[in-house]
């Protein structure tokens, strides 16, 4: 019952998408809209001047029977037809997202702060310090302040507070995010719900100029422009589509100069060289290019990813430098604990316990995962941490980013854990040596690729606590694949270059950048691209926008600072860093998918060349009729029917996409070659004979 009515629904849905694409195929009949498709607006005029001839011969009048012209008519408009439908159907996914979108942005009221409000840590806001005003009327740089259940009003940044967000109606994921100020997650859409504490807010858009807004108007297509490659095959088309006119117009020349000159024999007819047109003009690909790129845009779409335009997308699929962040993309994000090494005749047990103690108030991933370690592998149980944190003069000192320590005191013990070099230096401060077999244990976690935690009692060394980077189960093969495609993959990193060379070689990575800086990262896709190689990367920190602006294809994570999403010309609402692998291949895909029909339509209008040119003018010339060896009947009628059909049968492909396996260009190139254009050559020998037999059949 439940997978019945959960399929209702959406074979209703994709009714409604159908129906509106069909009526939408007649609105772009419009020659103010269709003349942007030049290929398809000169059909079109050939459509109304058959269509013309046909109301003439039904008045006794035409150049021929009116069945031949009126068949032709038909399926001439039927042709525009269906790539007007191509579009539209293409269109109508996004404007039905668009439509949900819609629906979310409203005006609400919004908690306003005074001018003037001093921002105070930790510090509400009381009810004094906000006034009620209409979302709509916030201005950029504007604060407001939300707390748990209110809906955030419009697009911002986080200034103040510490709260979870629901953003389902934004990224389709029912887990809530954290959104604080200070860090790299401190971005908040418009229309999203905050579940837990509050915030304040700075407005980053006036109105009309927020996320939502800038996502609606993308969706729908109003502002997508079309690609390099887009332009220049649509130039190519322009000029085919001109020399084919040029090239009817003198065959009509030439074969009314003809028969005058012979005597014998009758002109090509004006349906006929219009025919003659319309199967020698690139329809094919010039009804289903417009489509090939809203469906692009619209794969991206569906995978929460939102780009600013189509050039974006072209680009992925040209990218062959790919710089991946080390943390949650190429690792899990969170180092874990994986092994204590006692030094200076230490027991395990001691440091274990020493080590437990001193991260019982780290609330970070790495803290937590000591604390696991000591009572998995190590035997100590949940009645240690009670006991600790049952002594009254226990006093725990949080990590902290200038000491790089954190730890406990309890009377005169004195605990630290921490980075090597800052506890190598606060040992010395307490007037003890480091010895070399601890020496040796940081060094040795280092190179494995580790990071070394030292852990001290009473400023002397205990032993370290090795935190390892878990690599991402199946990451190695991505990279094997990008390599086959050409594309360079760079690991970028804080690490120091010895964690940093062990974890890229674990990974799989082509390269690695250590150490990095707003400034290295820059120059580093500045280095590349001199050379002339494109470049893609994430990021999702204000440190990120230098080099997100600079990158050919830059996604910024929707979680990530008002900057970085500025500055990039794609953002991912899930802020995956990895999908920027999956970007890529839809680029990719998007490129092959237009070689692909590019080279069918082209390799097709070849083979219609053998068909209909001899039939066209074969009542001029009778000796052409010794090329007719399929032994057509219809040949004309046949020709236009199988242009009009070859477009449909693509729609699936151009909408879909060709199916994407990793290949350099040389491989895709001889892909299309092999398959599409010998394919497109073979199609319509087949195709145009089969519609001959069945128009026979019905007495045509």
């Amino acid at each position: 019952m439940s997978e019945k009515s959960s399929a209702k629904p959406a074979s209703e849905k994709q009714y409604a998408l159908y129906q509106r694409a069909v009526i939408d195929a007649f609105l772009k009949l419009d020659p103010r809209t269709l003349y942007h498709n030049v290929v398809m607006f000169t059909v079109e005029i050939g459509s109304v001047i058959t269509t013309l001839l046909f109301f003439q011969s039904l008045m006794g009048q035409g150049e021929a029977s009116p069945g031949f012209i009126g068949a032709i008519t038909a399926w001439l408009w039927f042709t525009v037809l269906f790539a007007n439908f191509a579009e539209a159907l293409a269109e109508g996914r996004g404007k039905a997202q668009a439509e949900a979108l819609r629906k979310m942005r409203r005006d609400t009221e919004a908690k306003k702060l005074y001018l003037g409000y001093e921002v105070v840590r930790g510090k509400e806001p009381a009810p004094s310090d906000f006034t009620m005003v209409s979302s709509s009327s916030l201005l950029r740089s504007d604060l407001y302040y939300v707390k748990a259940g209110d809906t955030i009003p419009v697009d911002g940044e986080v200034v103040e507070g510490v709260a979870s967000v629901n953003e389902s109606a934004i990224t389709g994921e029912s887990a809530p995010v954290i959104r604080e100020s200070g860090g790299d997650r401190s971005a908040v859409t418009g229309g999203t719900v905050i579940l837990s504490d509050w915030l304040i807010i700075r407005v980053s858009a006036n109105p009309g100029e927020g996320f939502l807004d800038h996502m609606i108007s993308l969706i729908e297509g109003a502002k997508r422009q079309k690609t390099p490659n887009e332009i220049a095959l649509n130039v190519l088309l322009v000029g085919l589509t001109t020399i084919f006119i040029v090239v009817c117009a003198s065959l009509w020349a030439f074969s009314v100069y003809s028969v005058k000159s012979a005597g014998a024999g009758v002109p090509v007819t004006v349906t006929v060289l219009v025919a003659l047109f319309v199967c020698l003009a690139p329809t094919t690909i010039g009804g289903l290019l417009s489509a090939i790129g809203i469906a692009g845009m619209d794969r991206l779409i569906r995978r929460n990813v939102i780009t600013t335009s189509g050039r974006a997308i072209e680009a992925a699929g040209d990218i062959d430098v790919l710089l991946l962040d080390k943390t949650g993309t190429i690792t899990l994000g969170n180092r874990q604990a994986v092994e204590l090494k006692p030094v200076d005749s230490t027991s395990v047990t001691e440091l274990a316990e020493t080590a437990q103690l001193a991260s019982l108030a780290d609330e970070t991933p790495e803290g937590r995962s000591i604390v696991v370690l000591a009572k998995e592998k190590y035997g100590l149980r949940g009645r240690t941490v009670g006991a600790s944190e049952s002594v009254p003069e226990m006093q725990f000192i949080p990590f902290s980013s200038h000491t790089r320590m954190s730890g406990v005191d309890q009377g005169d013990v004195h605990i630290r854990k921490g980075a090597a070099d800052a506890i190598f230096a606060y040992i010395r401060e307490c007037g003890n040596g480091i010895s070399d077999q601890l020496k040796q244990e940081v060094d040795a976690i280092a190179r494995a690729g580790g990071t070394p935690l030292v852990v001290t009692k009473n400023g002397k060394a205990l032993g370290v606590i090795n935190l390892k980077d878990i690599v991402k189960g199946g990451i190695k093969e991505r990279f094997a694949q990008l390599r086959r495609m050409g594309i360079k993959t760079i690991m970028i990193t804080g690490d120091n270059r010895l964690t940093a060379a062990t974890i890229a070689a674990e990974a799989g990575v082509d390269d690695f950048l250590a150490e990095a800086t707003p400034e290295s990262k820059l120059k580093m896709i500045r280095e590349y691209q001199a050379g002339g190689r494109m470049v893609a990367m994430t990021g999702d920190g204000t440190n990120d926008a230098p080099a997100l602006a600079q990158a050919d294809v830059a996604v910024a994570m929707n979680t990530g600072t008002q900057p970085a999403r500025e500055a990039a010309n794609m953002i991912d609402l899930e802020s995956n860093p990895t999908k920027l692998i999956e970007i890529v291949e839809i680029g990719k895909q998007l490129l092959m998918t237009r070689g692909a029909l590019t080279t069918f339509s082209i390799a097709n209008d070849l083979a219609k060349y053998f068909f209909i040119i001899p039939a066209a003018f074969v009542s001029t010339f009778p000796a052409l009729g010794v090329l007719n060896i399929l032994g057509l009947h219809n040949a004309i009628l046949s020709a236009v029917i199988f242009n009009a059909l070859i477009i449909v049968a693509l729609i699936p492909l151009a909408l879909h996409g060709v199916a994407y396996r990793p290949m350099t260009a040389e491989e895709s190139l001889r892909k299309n070659i092999l398959i599409y254009g010998i394919g497109g050559v073979i199609a319509p020998f087949i195709g145009i004979k089969i519609i001959d037999i069945i128009l026979m059949l019905i007495g045509m």
